[in-house]
């Protein structure tokens, strides 16, 4: 694969998985509330990064959210996919600021 095209294939996980899973307690999804730190397509092996946290060490999603998006990504159904990492970091800890402005209107916080 390329690098333009572990680019494009970047922004397709974005735009068509990650903006599409929602925390379980707030009805924002994970891009926008700021839970994902990085995405990453490694143009020679095809392997998928991801660094993401949670709202709190103590979230419920903590089991079923990065198994979520790892699912998701998986079954992108992309040639070019030839294994899927998530990684749960807690540094930086997430907090309120790391939402977008469209999450920030969304949940009234303006």
């Amino acid at each position: 694969m390329r690098a333009v095209e572990a680019i494009q294939l970047q922004d397709r996980i974005i735009n068509d998985i990650l903006r599409n899973v929602y925390d379980p307690e707030i009805p924002v999804n994970i891009y926008e509330l700021g839970l994902i730190y990085e995405v990453k397509v490694d143009p020679e092996t095809g392997v998928v990064y991801v660094k993401m946290t949670l709202t709190s060490p103590g979230c419920p999603a903590a089991i079923s959210l990065p198994g979520e998006v790892e699912d998701k990504i998986r079954r992108l159904g992309v040639v070019e996919i030839n294994d899927v990492k998530v990684e749960v970091v807690w540094e930086p800890p997430w907090e309120p600021s790391k939402m977008s402005e469209a999450a920030r209107l969304q949940l009234g916080m303006f």
